[in-house]
Parts: C-alpha cells; sequence; structure tokens
C-alpha cells in the first residue's frame, strides 16, 4: 500500500461550506480575504502584518514563563516576524491525533515561510478558558490488538470552572499501561506521559508538557489565554469589543445570514436576545453573559472571555498573526468571524486547513491491499466493504457454480419467452416478473452463502474488526478518535518527523500514509 490522497468530498461529514473552501473556493470568497492554498498568497499575508511594537514586547514577555527554553521567543520580538497560529483544547493526554497535525501543519507552515525569507514562528493557543469539562477529561486508545479503550482523568473542578487550571487528581496511567506496554515503544511513550501528567498538575500545564516532549526538535511556541499577563495585554481588546458588544452581535447575526442565504451553515448558533460573544470569568467559574449587558464590563477587561468566534480575533489582536491553522469547524467559524476582524483589527487572518491524515500499520495496509479496498469504501459504505472481504472468501468453484446457474437460467427463460410469444403473448408480462424475481432468489443466496462464509471464517472476521477499528473506530475518522499516544507506542517517536515530511501546507486532501 502506498501514500495517497481522498478528497475530502468522499468522506462522510464534510460540510458544503469546507468543501467549497478547498475545491471551489471562488464560491466562498465573500467570506475569506485570500485563497489559503496558494503560497504567494500566505507569503503576501505575512508581509501585509503591521504589529505594534510594544504589544510585541509585552506579549513575547508574556509568553517567557511557558517558553522559557525557546529560542522563537526573541525571534518572535523581531518587528518583522509573523505568526502561524494554530491552538486546541487541552484534552487529555493531548487529546485526539489531530492536535499533533495542527501543531505539525503550523510548525511546517511556519519553517516555510522562513525558507521563503520572512521570518515566522508557530504558536499553539491552548483553549484552556473553555469550560466543558466532558470534552477534555478522556481520550481513546488501543492496544497491540487494535482493541479501543477509553481512558478517563479526575480532576477537582466545579461546574462552569475553565478547564485549563483543574488540577489531576486521578490519572489512567495503570490503564495506559495496560494498553501500551506491549508495544515496541511502549515504556518509552508511558515515560514522557508520565513525566507530564502527575497529580495536582492541571489540566492545561500537563498538556503542554506532553505535546511539547511529543513534538521533539519540532518546535512551537504555547500561550495560554488564562495566564495574567496574557489576559493583561487583551484587557484593550476586550473593553473595546464589550462597548461594541450590540453593533458585533448585529454584524455576526447578519453574517450568518449571508451564509445561510448562499446554501451554508453558520458554525456558530448566533441569534435572537441571548446570543453573546462574551463569558465572564468570576469566582472560579465562566459564565455566559446572556442576559448581562458587555459594556457594563467593560471597566472589568480581564473578568471577559471571549466565545468561539470572538476568540480568534483575540488571539489575532495578541500576535501578528499572518495565518491560522484550523480544521472544518475552526475554519468555519472564521467565515462568521470575519465581521468581527474588519470591525475590531480592521483586517482577516488567512485561514489554513491543518493536515488530515489516516495512519495504516503494516497489518492494516496488507489488508487493504488483500481485499483491494480503499479509504472511502471503508468510511461511506461499512456493509458494502465487509460484503466484499465476505464474497472474497466465497470459494470460486461456487462463484462459478452461481454464475454458470444464472446463465442457464436465463437462457431456458429467454426460449419460454419465444414460445410463449408465439403461444399467447399476454402471459409475456408475467414471465418477466418471474424472472426478476428468479434472478433475486439468486442473488439473494449467493449473498447468505458469503456472509455464512465470513462467519465460519473467524480469522477473518478478527481481520476486518482489525480493520475497523484501525480505520474507522466507533464510526469516527481515526484522527478524531484515538490520541497520537499508541501510534508512537507502536511506530516510535520517528512517526512524528514522518508525519511533518508529509505535510503539505498547499495540499487540499485528507491523506493516507502506511507508516
Amino acid at each position: 500500500m502506498e501514500s495517497c490522497c481522498v478528497r475530502h468530498t468522499q468522506i462522510p461529514g464534510t460540510s458544503h461550506l469546507f468543501s467549497d473552501f478547498l475545491y471551489n473556493f471562488d464560491r466562498v470568497s465573500d467570506f475569506y480575504p485570500a485563497y489559503p492554498l496558494d503560497p504567494q498568497e500566505i507569503q503576501s499575508a505575512a508581509r501585509a502584518v503591521h504589529f505594534p511594537q510594544d504589544r510585541r514586547e509585552a506579549i513575547a514577555a508574556a509568553l517567557v514563563p511557558l517558553n522559557s527554553d525557546s529560542p522563537l521567543i526573541e525571534k518572535l520580538r523581531r518587528p518583522d516576524t509573523v505568526a502561524i497560529v494554530t491552538g486546541q483544547q487541552a484534552g487529555l493526554y493531548g487529546g485526539p491525533c489531530y492536535t499533533i497535525y495542527k501543531a505539525l501543519s503550523a510548525i511546517r507552515c511556519a519553517n516555510d515561510l522562513n525558507a521563503a525569507g520572512l521570518s515566522a514562528v508557530p504558536v499553539f493557543w491552548i483553549a484552556t478558558e473553555d469550560h466543558d469539562f466532558d470534552e477534555i477529561d478522556h481520550t481513546w486508545v488501543f492496544d497491540s490488538k487494535l482493541q479501543p479503550k477509553k481512558l478517563t482523568a479526575q480532576g477537582n473542578g466545579r461546574p462552569q470552572q475553565p478547564v485549563g487550571n483543574i488540577a489531576l487528581t486521578e490519572i489512567p496511567q495503570t490503564q495506559l499501561r495496560e494498553q501500551l506496554q506491549h508495544f515496541p515503544f511502549g515504556e518509552e511513550v508511558l515515560s514522557l506521559v508520565e513525566a507530564a501528567y502527575q497529580p495536582g498538575r492541571s489540566f492545561g500545564e500537563a498538556f503542554r508538557i506532553l505535546i511539547r516532549s511529543l513534538l521533539g526538535d519540532h518546535r512551537i511556541l504555547f500561550i495560554d489565554p488564562l495566564d495574567p499577563g496574557v489576559r493583561k495585554i487583551a484587557g484593550p481588546f476586550m473593553r473595546e469589543a464589550a462597548l461594541k458588544a450590540d453593533l458585533l452581535s448585529r454584524q455576526v447575526m447578519g453574517r450568518s445570514k449571508q451564509l445561510t442565504d448562499a446554501g451554508y451553515h453558520a458554525q456558530v448558533h448566533f441569534e435572537g436576545k441571548d446570543a453573546s460573544l462574551f463569558f465572564q470569568i468570576k469566582n472560579g467559574r465562566r459564565t455566559s453573559l446572556k442576559s448581562q449587558n458587555p459594556a457594563q464590563l467593560a471597566d472589568q477587561p480581564e473578568t471577559l472571555s471571549p466565545n468561539a468566534l470572538l476568540r480568534p480575533v483575540l488571539q489575532d489582536y495578541l500576535l501578528p498573526t499572518a495565518a491560522m491553522i484550523g480544521g472544518p469547524a475552526e475554519i468555519a467559524y472564521l467565515a462568521q468571524s470575519a465581521v468581527l476582524y474588519e470591525e475590531l483589527l480592521g483586517r482577516q487572518t488567512v485561514a489554513l486547513p491543518r493536515s488530515s491524515f489516516t495512519l495504516f500499520d503494516f497489518r492494516s495496509a496488507k489488508l487493504m491491499d488483500r481485499y483491494h479496498l480503499s479509504l472511502p469504501e471503508i468510511l461511506n459504505h461499512r456493509d458494502a466493504f465487509r460484503q466484499k472481504i465476505a464474497e472474497k472468501l466465497v470459494p470460486a468453484s461456487v462463484h462459478q457454480e452461481f454464475e454458470l446457474a444464472e446463465k442457464q437460467t436465463q437462457a431456458a427463460l429467454c426460449r419460454l419467452e419465444k414460445t410463449l410469444q408465439q403461444f399467447d403473448p399476454t402471459l409475456q408480462a408475467a414471465l418477466e416478473k418471474s424472472r426478476s424475481k428468479i434472478s433475486y432468489q439468486l442473488e439473494k443466496t449467493s449473498r447468505k452463502i458469503a456472509r455464512e462464509t465470513l462467519r465460519r471464517k473467524q480469522q477473518e472476521q478478527t481481520e476486518i474488526d482489525y480493520l475497523c477499528n484501525s480505520v474507522y473506530p466507533h464510526q469516527h475518522l481515526q484522527e478524531r478518535f484515538y490520541s497520537i499516544l499508541p501510534f508512537l507506542a507502536q511506530h516510535g517517536p520517528n512517526l512524528i518527523d514522518s508525519i511533518y515530511e508529509n505535510i503539505h501546507v498547499s495540499c487540499l486532501d485528507h491523506r493516507v500514509l502506511p507508516v
């Protein structure tokens, strides 16, 4: 099996907006500032960034505590340096695989700009302000037999507390060890996890330490919006946004209507008097300002927290951002956020899709080749792909006998049809109905034999389960379901380098990658 690309239109759940963003950009050009997959456009966006030097110095200083040993801090201080930004929630053990794909995509994009003679640094925004603990307290891994296992951690948080500063109390290290210990690099990965995830350490801090360790020599800066230094720099922006809350809300509603009128979706439901771009963090809780006028809190900007639409605009107020790397949902956010960018920053950041992968181990790749399967067949036609494997397990002699029976039956029916035309043409319609029933019963029997053959051959059933668990676990894309940890335990830390080498910022498609 060789590496290949699959169009996102062949992947279940791809939105019309994301599909046109990738393959028909002219249709969505009213919602985005530039075609994102042309290197020249990205370079032009980088050259167009003008960022206040005092704010640059302030944010660089604020990032020192999280990135004290990184040479990228000094590079960020330079007046000509731009940022390529991505981010993710502080999910247990790094969250899904695509967390790493986002980080590596940002690093690759920044390095491409550096190679073109520009100055760029990658930055990872840890979404520590989010307060949905149920989204980040667990992850999925698999064992050497590729059996999925859900792992869940416990924390000392309260309802609606920002997840980033919730301290870990119970960490599923024993369960993780049970899953990874039989892989060749299991102990090496476990040692990195245990160094990062320790009782009393916050979810945000443990997440950052692990991601940094997993990336190895691939450097990226981390930013935590809960950090007091970052919040202080954000104060003027949040104050201005709060004072303009009514105007901004009307603009977002207008943009949402433009999207739906054009046949697309609005990623964030935003309408009615309760719609708000703001949360307030007070007494350790993050609550939406649906019933309170945010302008009343303009003199307390440090208590304000942006929603999903305002967050990227704040991010690009804090950083000299040339481009943002995101998944389909984040790309959709930016279509709505564009009006906020124009009102608050006077510009809009270029959106770039993160690289997307399905990783195939040797066994999965071999099974794909043996049964002549493609990734879209498994993702879109689960029952059909099982049937295809089942049919291949039926002995050739059985297929031949069925083909012969079908031919002989059709030939006999043709002879009978000629006879009936001479005897009584009115009987021809009844014969046609009988012909369909006979063909249907033959085909039905053929499928039953294929399924019975599959049932009897336990080894083949095990292989099908292995392939499903590998490629489409619980009917989710692999990259959205599993943590990267079992893949690293299986293939070693060099897997990160292999993924990085297969990232091409201008590539539109999902990549099938044998490892």
